[in-house]
């Protein structure tokens, strides 16, 4: 089996999908959000963009410690800047995984908040969850899509919208 074979078509297939979401953002709706405790329309796009990044970044790193990696995520708020975006990251993660060997999949990778572990993983499941998150948030945008009557493109299949990809 060769895993990151599989990885770089999950990645490719999460991306494309991601990439008709983007290409029907919304201009002027980068401040809705369904409910108080939800994160803006804007945010929520942002983070599903940089995302595409994670398995790039968790092959090229050990960690993320949100309190000393100085990372502040810039704010997208036009669909040509999500898309340019989740591009970039796409091919900085493609890249990675291109030239990573199946045992830099086997090393540790956590994701912690001023030394504390929040979160512990092989390189592999951590990219797994981040594939899971691009997933699990666009489903999200997907639900602010609909609430604004923003016809949903297809993800796995067609949907309600229309009858293809």
């Amino acid at each position: 089996m060769n895993t990151l074979q599989q990885l770089k078509e999950e990645l490719e297939s999460e991306y494309q999908t991601t990439r008709r979401f983007f290409e029907v953002y919304p201009e002027g709706k980068n401040d809705y959000a369904p409910h108080p405790k939800s994160m803006k329309m804007a945010h929520l796009a942002t983070h599903i963009a940089e995302i595409i990044g994670w398995p790039g970044f968790m092959l090229n790193s050990s960690e993320l410690d949100f309190a000393k990696s100085g990372m502040e995520p810039k704010l997208l708020t036009s669909k040509d800047e999500l898309l340019k975006a989740a591009d970039d990251n796409y091919n900085f993660s493609k890249k990675a995984l291109e030239n990573a060997s199946e045992t830099d999949l086997e090393r540790d990778w956590s994701l912690k908040n001023d030394g504390n572990i929040l979160a512990a993983w092989t390189v592999y499941g951590a990219i797994r969850h981040s594939l899971n998150q691009i997933t699990h948030h666009r489903a999200q945008l997907g639900i602010y899509f609909r609430l604004n009557e923003i016809p949903l493109p297809g993800s796995y299949g067609p949907t309600a919208d229309n009858e293809s990809f």
